[in-house]
């Protein structure tokens, strides 16, 4: 921390032996150099400077090094926007190759030049203009922009086509472009030196910035995790804090979407009354009661409004938008299990009563018989189910049974995220059997307020209905197996029973020991877990874990019993 990226450059130099350098400087070039001077004195630095930095690109300061630098020895060349841990370099300098590029496999955030590699060997360099909308990355690596050339390769035709190029045809061109030629041509080989898990980082922006700083910063992981709240495919992490379906969508659902992903976004979404349709055909139910929406949280400042001021129940612990909107909200005990008896008495003095169901964190579910019950006894009241996991708890949905017996009464808020796993594109809805709320929810919602992914993803899941409904129950089969495994750890007292696609974990009575455990998994392995202790009154450390996949859930319980061992 604290370091400059051309510092951290140096040092990891240094640090492998390398102190003979030159810089090539364009921009702040005298500050630039006042800084090395006085911090790497130790080093025998010479400076290059490109005087039209502003008009020409890394092949024109790269010719004028060559032209300029007598090159009796191999070299190292290293790109100046990188960030890099010296075991990057030492890899370099260990390969037995004389002309060698470092690259990694091809992941989400990279951008620029990638190559193919053949027995290690590097066959072609495909430039970014090159990389047309049907370019397939899957067999693709990047490269770091950190090579070890040769003496003689540095004095071949590389330096003279090199130069040549830059001052006759282009100046404003990328240097790897020479390479594809000569790699094109057979005139040079340059083996392919494949990372192993080493960390490095291009940083080009602001968000390549924020991403480095997760990947080097392991104390501040959590923070920056934290502070997003999403936007986690920029993050190499495992992630059992954010709950979604692991087996859906299937293979040919992704497929459609990538196939058709060019119209998608050149097109505007339907108009709202079309979009409750599609979903009416989702849902089996009454178009003029539901109501398509961008994620179920765009319907929490409607229900703000419209039921402003009046006295809520809401069950406690929970997650969601419900004591926000009613501030100053009784609340009935979830102690995973929900006595209704104590609703039934706590509901007397209240307008509108919440369930979540099953509840957010606990996985506690609640008879949907029951609630269709107490809502035809309570005709005065305003109950708000929210159905968000109802798929993974084995029981029929209150949207069912509204269906065929409608209660004015009643609204069903859905977030489809969890149970479609597609929370990226924000798909949700609420349901009601009053038209009066119905009428002030179509005048409340944009023309627009829904992306076309999100309405391409309705209408192509029609198809798949079996799959979906597979999913449900191949992730049921896999939150019994997951609880199985975390109930034989010793940091675990206790593993509660959930109708919901997570587990709720007590851990041995230490306080604090989650938030331990929580920032040693992500900082060691890259598993970000949800801490929830402050959920609950009792002082016990407390975990919700998404059930994922069975290997990544046995990989969670392996972490977690090291970990344990670890923070004794």
């Amino acid at each position: 921390a604290g370091k400059t990226i051309l510092g951290r450059i140096i040092d990891g130099l240094r640090e492998n032996n390398i102190t003979d350098i030159v810089v090539v400087t364009g921009y702040r070039h005298y500050e630039l150099v006042a800084y090395l001077d006085k911090n790497y004195s130790d080093c025998k630095i010479s400076y290059i400077h490109n005087g039209r930095y502003r008009e020409t690109n890394n092949i024109y300061s790269m010719a004028l090094a060559f032209e300029q630098t007598a090159i009796d020895n191999d070299i190292v060349l290293i790109e100046s926007d990188l960030i890099y841990e010296p075991a990057v370099i030492k890899r370099l300098l260990a390969s037995p190759h004389p002309t060698v590029a470092l690259v990694d496999r091809y992941a989400s955030g990279m951008d620029g030049t990638v190559v193919k590699v053949e027995d290690g060997i590097i066959t072609s360099v495909i430039p970014p203009h090159l990389q047309d909308k049907n370019f397939d990355f899957s067999d693709k690596y990047k490269t770091l922009n950190i090579y070890k050339f040769s003496k003689d390769f540095c004095n071949s035709v590389f330096k003279k086509l090199l130069t040549y190029y830059a001052k006759v045809i282009n100046d404003n061109c990328y240097y790897e472009l020479i390479l594809g030629v000569l790699i094109y041509m057979q005139q040079e080989t340059i083996h392919a030196e494949i990372l192993k898990g080493e960390k490095w980082a291009e940083v080009d922006d602001p968000n390549d910035l924020h991403v480095a700083e997760f990947i080097f910063n392991h104390q501040k992981r959590s923070a920056i995790l934290e502070e997003g709240f999403g936007g986690y495919w920029n993050y190499d992490i495992t992630d059992f804090c954010f709950i979604r379906n692991m087996y859906f969508p299937n293979t040919a659902i992704l497929s459609e979407i990538k196939n058709n992903l060019s119209k998608l976004l050149y097109n505007y979404g339907s108009k709202q009354e079309l979009l409750n349709q599609k979903l009416a055909w989702l849902l089996l139910c009454n178009k003029d009661r539901v109501h398509a929406l961008n994620g179920a949280s765009q319907i929490y400042p409607l229900l703000a409004a419209r039921l402003k001021g009046l006295k809520a129940l809401v069950p406690s612990p929970t997650f969601g938008e419900y004591t926000r909107i009613f501030p100053g909200a009784c609340t009935y005990r979830d102690n995973v299990g929900i006595d209704t008896n104590e609703i039934e008495s706590a509901s007397r003095n209240c307008d509108v009563i919440v369930f979540v169901n099953p509840n957010n964190p606990t996985g506690s579910l609640i008879d949907t018989n029951w609630i269709m019950d107490f809502a035809t006894r309570n005709p005065e009241k305003t109950i708000l189910e929210d159905e968000s996991f109802i798929e993974f708890s084995e029981t029929r949905s209150v949207l069912e049974l509204l269906e065929r017996r409608p209660l004015d009464n009643v609204i069903i808020i859905k977030s489809l995220s969890k149970s479609m796993g597609m929370p990226g594109i924000r798909l949700g809805y609420a349901y009601s059997c009053n038209r009066e709320f119905n009428d002030f929810v179509k005048s409340s919602l944009p023309i627009w307020s829904m992306n076309s992914l999100a309405e391409f993803a309705m209408e192509i899941i029609l198809k798949h209905r079996k799959s979906l409904s597979r999913s449900f129950t191949d992730t049921i089969t896999d939150r019994k197996n997951f609880a199985a495994m975390l109930s034989t750890l010793p940091c675990v007292e206790k593993v509660y029973p959930s109708a919901a696609n997570f587990l709720l974990v007590a851990l041995n009575p230490q306080p604090s020991v989650s938030v331990s455990i929580a920032l040693k998994l992500l900082e060691d392995y890259s598993i970000y877990v949800k801490d929830i202790s402050h959920k609950f009154p009792d002082g016990k450390s407390y975990m919700r874990l998404a059930v994922r996949l069975p290997q990544e859930n046995a990989l969670l319980v392996d972490c977690l019993r090291k970990t344990w061992l670890a923070v004794q």
